[in-house]
């Protein structure tokens, strides 16, 4: 089994004159999930196409599992898992025929669709018609057919979209088992907040290139943005602390009574043992590393959209 599935080497797709994916490389390990962010149109799901097979790179080098995606064998293919962005399924079916259907084409046994049904919170609801599933039961349907087989690679664009907190919880409980069981998960999401804890990865798209790639500390030393320490002072001690830490961090300013610093993420001990040393003109401290979504809009000059 390959460690890697999948790498794309200066992967392109264009339509027309327009590069749609631009020279993009990166890899996906077994075990690993990588968060795959970008704007609307900036290439997110036309490379989960072409990992996929549905369309052809334009130019590069893409493996899928050790394959070519546009020509790999049934038995590697069904062990690939999708959740597209928008779910359709048919609407005077149930939950269970539509399942068992899918089930049939991944050659499946027909008593694992009762227990991802199950695991996906929708025991008591399997009988019952699509048509009167609300957003949120479709979603999770979607993910069930996408678990099926329990597939080595998985990819999900937008998979939590429509999924309530409790929901949301649950979905990133499953595919941390599956990763922790060997699967590979290839995740698109505009919500990055929920993304930090949830992912091991994360690769940047901005209009059809990648800008940046890595864990969360090392985007964080690409982006250079600075630590916020935010000190709360003894009455009077503001000045002092200020006139101590000035050539440590940015110049501070209040806030309802707290100083706020910015200071390089190296220069973070330097600035807490000066705090230490002031003893009792402190009172309070608090540490924020750049988040996600500030690492995303430093790289894309864009804000991703928020969480409901």
């Amino acid at each position: 089994m390959a460690s890697e599935a999948v790498q794309a080497e200066t992967l392109v797709k264009r339509y027309g004159a327009r590069a749609v994916v631009d020279g993009v490389s990166l890899s996906l390990r077994a075990g690993e999930r990588l968060a795959l962010l970008g704007h609307n149109g900036a290439g997110k799901t036309t490379l989960m196409k072409m990992i996929l097979g549905l369309t052809r790179p334009s130019g590069g080098r893409l493996r899928v599992l050790d394959h070519d995606p546009a020509a790999m064998p049934a038995d590697i293919r069904r062990g690939i898992g999708f959740l597209p962005e928008s779910v359709a399924f048919h609407e005077s079916m149930t939950g269970r025929e539509v399942l068992r259907f899918y089930a049939r084409l991944k050659r499946r046994p027909q008593d694992e669709c009762e227990a991802l049904l199950a695991r996906v919170g929708l025991g008591e609801a399997a009988g019952r018609r699509i048509a009167t599933w609300s957003k949120g039961m479709r979603q999770r349907l979607g993910l069930a057919q996408a678990l099926l087989g329990a597939p080595r690679l998985l990819l999900l664009d937008e998979p939590t979209s429509g999924l309530d907190p409790e929901l949301r919880q649950s979905f990133y409980a499953i595919l941390a088992e599956r990763a922790d069981a060997g699967a590979a998960v290839l995740l698109s999401s505009h919500l990055l907040t929920e993304l930090e804890e949830r992912t091991d990865r994360a690769a940047i798209l901005d209009h059809g290139k990648l800008v940046a790639q890595g864990t969360l500390d090392e985007l964080r030393a690409q982006a250079g943005l600075p630590v916020r320490i935010t000190v709360k002072p003894d009455d009077g001690g503001a000045e002092a602390i200020v006139a101590r830490l000035r050539p440590l961090a940015a110049p501070a300013r209040p806030v309802d009574g707290r100083i706020v610093l910015g200071c390089a993420a190296a220069d973070k001990l330097a600035v807490l043992r000066a705090l230490v040393d002031l003893g009792p003109l402190v009172r309070d401290v608090e540490i924020a590393s750049p988040g996600l979504d500030e690492v995303y809009a430093r790289f894309t000059g864009a804000q991703p959209e928020k969480e409901v």
